[in-house]
């Protein structure tokens, strides 16, 4: 009888989520857009995730652990993000979810972790919400959206003293956090705001809202726009001789690889915030850049950068946690203080964030086809321009 009853406990102890030393694969459900519109977003993070997975588990994994990312295309659509995580958690039985992109998806894989109080790993949707519905088993690796502009904010402080901007956001969750964000700041610090605009994301024709931009010449023109948008925009403001003193995007777009090559010349001294460049003095972060360089034959963003990063914030989850139970997962979690190579991960709470990260961001300008940083000095890679010459000037 003792026999019979110490093999049914084995069996149902197999059946829950296994003991450490039970399991030989640790499996996480990432949704990415792999098509779409913003299939060049993500296409970066998965090159960065199986990259980090090659590397972890060459070295005998988590504890002996393999970790294996399932990674499936989203479409950049929130019914579908939505429908793969739900397959994950309730067929697959994934422990852990990762990943996606935009705030829209991010938000709904975020809710549906939630309700299945499951943990969840948000590598690059950044709009403020994700954080602030009080969610336990949410966790946040990259800055809020409401912070992405602090090096912007400070490079405007000390360098620019701009007098006036005009903002042009994409009516997205991000592009309309992030411009409420610079919004806020520049009323809070007298820069007159003379056009605060949205507009729907893939437009063909810019040049109705720009020629408004044109005629309120303001110093500044601050563009919050995924890849496609931001090289147009550009475009068509040479077309136009729109000529502020400076153009800034809102990281996204504008800080891509693939931006100088669709918006040519006219992405030249382009400004951008952005959270990570390859130029950064974080541990791992200059060969993490030379090792994606020659797999992808292109340089990260700093999305890619990210991906990297959850995954060696996985690892460490599973070198640490008591088990695999969602509890345990989530206390782990909710432990990490580490250095990546995007930088330090520590996750806390404040005002009405919860289980958010929290560090420094950065200005970067496009400068002889290359994206340098340019602010805060202690980290500049290159010497910022501004104001930067008219393109008539431009050689």
């Amino acid at each position: 009888m003792k026999k019979t009853s110490a093999l049914i406990a084995a069996v149902l102890a197999a059946a829950s989520f296994p003991a450490l030393a039970q399991q030989k694969e640790f499996k996480v459900g990432i949704p990415l857009p792999l098509t779409g519109a913003e299939a060049k977003f993500g296409e970066m993070k998965k090159i960065a995730y199986e990259m980090a997975a090659e590397e972890i588990n060459a070295r005998a994994g988590a504890k002996g652990t393999k970790l294996v990312f399932d990674i499936q295309d989203s479409g950049a659509k929130q019914d579908t993000s939505a429908a793969i995580v739900e397959k994950f958690i309730t067929v697959n039985k994934y422990p852990m979810i990762a990943g996606e992109y935009s705030s829209a998806c991010s938000s709904v894989v975020a809710a549906t972790a939630e309700k299945y109080k499951v943990p969840y790993l948000v590598d690059t949707g950044a709009a403020d919400k994700i954080t602030q519905q009080g969610y336990k088993y949410v966790f946040r690796l990259n800055t809020p959206s409401s912070l992405y502009a602090k090096a912007v904010q400070n490079f405007f402080e000390t360098v620019a003293k701009p007098e006036s901007i005009a903002i042009l956001y994409e009516n997205t969750d991000f592009g309309t956090s992030t411009s409420n964000a610079i919004k806020g700041y520049c009323e809070g610090k007298n820069i007159k705001v003379v056009l605060h605009e949205g507009y729907q994301q893939g437009a063909v024709d810019f040049k109705p809202i720009l020629q408004k931009v044109k005629s309120l010449r303001p110093d500044i023109i601050y563009m919050v726009s995924y890849l496609m948008d931001a090289s147009l925009l550009m475009r068509q403001s040479k077309e136009l001789d729109i000529n502020p003193k400076a153009f800034i995007g809102g990281a996204a777009g504008h800080t891509l690889p693939e931006f100088i090559e669709n918006a040519g010349d006219a992405s030249a001294f382009a400004m951008s915030a952005t959270l990570w460049t390859p130029q950064v003095k974080y541990p791992g972060a200059k060969e993490f850049n030379e090792k994606f360089i020659a797999r992808a034959k292109k340089a990260p963003s700093y999305h890619a950068a990210e991906a990297y990063a959850t995954a060696y914030v996985l690892e460490d989850v599973l070198k640490r946690a008591k088990s695999w139970s969602a509890d345990d997962l989530r206390d782990a979690l909710a432990a990490t203080d580490m250095m990546t190579a995007f930088g330090p991960v520590k996750f806390i709470s404040w005002d009405k964030f919860t289980n958010q990260n929290k560090m420094e961001t950065l200005l970067g300008q496009w400068l002889n086809k290359k994206f340098e940083t340019v602010w805060p000095e202690n980290l500049a890679s290159a010497k910022y321009v501004f104001p930067v010459p008219r393109w008539r000037e431009r050689k």
